[in-house]
Parts: C-alpha cells; structure tokens; sequence
C-alpha cells in the first residue's frame, strides 16, 4: 500500500528556525534530510509518494532545491495564487488531503499545523494509518484528541533520524527515556 507523505515545507522550515534553533538559519548540518524523511515514510510498505508543497506567489523557485527534491524521488508542488494573502501551500495540503479520502493509502503530514485538523480527522476512518511528522513539542495542540482516534505522531528528529546533528530542543524527556551520558 502506498504512503502518501504530504510535506508542508513552509512550516517545517519556520518551526526550525523560529522555535528550535531561535531565529537564526539553520546550517547545513541542521537541515532535515529529506531522502531520510521519504525512507522513513517508505517503512514497511516499502512505496511512498512523497509530495512537497512549496510557496511561489513570489514568482521565484529556489530551483537548486526542487532539483534535490526530484533527484531523491519527491514531487515538488509550487503553488501560487493570484489573490493576495491566500496561504497557497496551506489550501494545497487540504485539498490534497480531501482528495484522499477517496484513495487507498496511508498518508503521513510532515508539518505542526493545526489548520489541517479537519482534513487529518476525516481519514481517520480505520482503513488506513495517518500520521503527523514534526518536532512533537511544537505540535498543535488540536491533534491531540486525534491520536486517540489512530493518529499516530512521529518526530523528526527522534523517530526519524533526519538530521545530521543534535539540534538545541528543550522538550519534556520521560524520565525511563532520560540517559544523563547525552547531557554531560
């Protein structure tokens, strides 16, 4: 069965840099990996489509990077719209995720936003697995009752391995997960 791996890059990006790393870029060793990211979506199934959705209303494409993006197999998504203020990649994802209500497939959301809360409730009907992959601190709080639905929530950092380096996260460790060696 295919995975359907939906990537709001807009968020990610803004989550690292805003929230994790304080404001500043990241380096290039702070950067996800993404090949990481669609290999992890892969799992069992061994299949996953890998669906990037990036922001063009600007007009530019930061084409060095859709051409990484298609090199490892994703399918980069710019979208623009002619309207001021439309949140493209955002109307993108939803309509993205309503149009897989009527698909076969798992489907995995790499971002923390809460506006894909609606469309991320109704797949979870029970005949597939839906995820949210992120950093699970900056998670939106909505998703919560949906993990008692079947949601089930994967870090990026933690579950995934997408990162070359440790990042700077201050996050709430289960004391049983705790080993003091990573902090001395």
């Amino acid at each position: 069965m295919t995975t359907y791996l939906i990537v709001d890059g807009e968020n990610i990006d803004a989550t690292l840099g805003n929230n994790v790393l304080g404001g500043r870029r990241p380096t290039p060793d702070e950067r996800p990996r993404w090949d990481r990211v669609l290999s992890y979506a892969k799992g069992e199934s061994g299949d996953a489509s890998g669906l990037f959705f990036l922001n063009a209303s600007h007009g530019a494409l930061p084409m060095t990077f859709v051409s990484a993006l298609l090199a490892i197999g994703y399918r980069p998504l710019p979208l623009s719209s002619s309207e001021p203020g439309v949140k493209v990649v955002d109307v993108g994802i939803q309509r993205t995720l309503e149009a897989l209500k009527e698909r076969e497939g798992d489907v995995l959301l790499v971002s923390h936003d809460g506006d894909f809360l609606p469309q991320v409730g109704d797949l979870l009907d029970g005949t597939r697995k839906v995820g949210v992959l992120g950093f699970r601190e900056f998670l939106s709080n909505g998703y919560t009752p949906l993990v008692e639905r079947g949601l089930t929530v994967h870090d990026l950092e933690e579950d995934v391995h997408a990162f070359t380096s440790p990042l700077p996260r201050i996050r709430v460790i289960a004391l049983e997960d705790f080993d003091p060696l990573k902090y001395l």
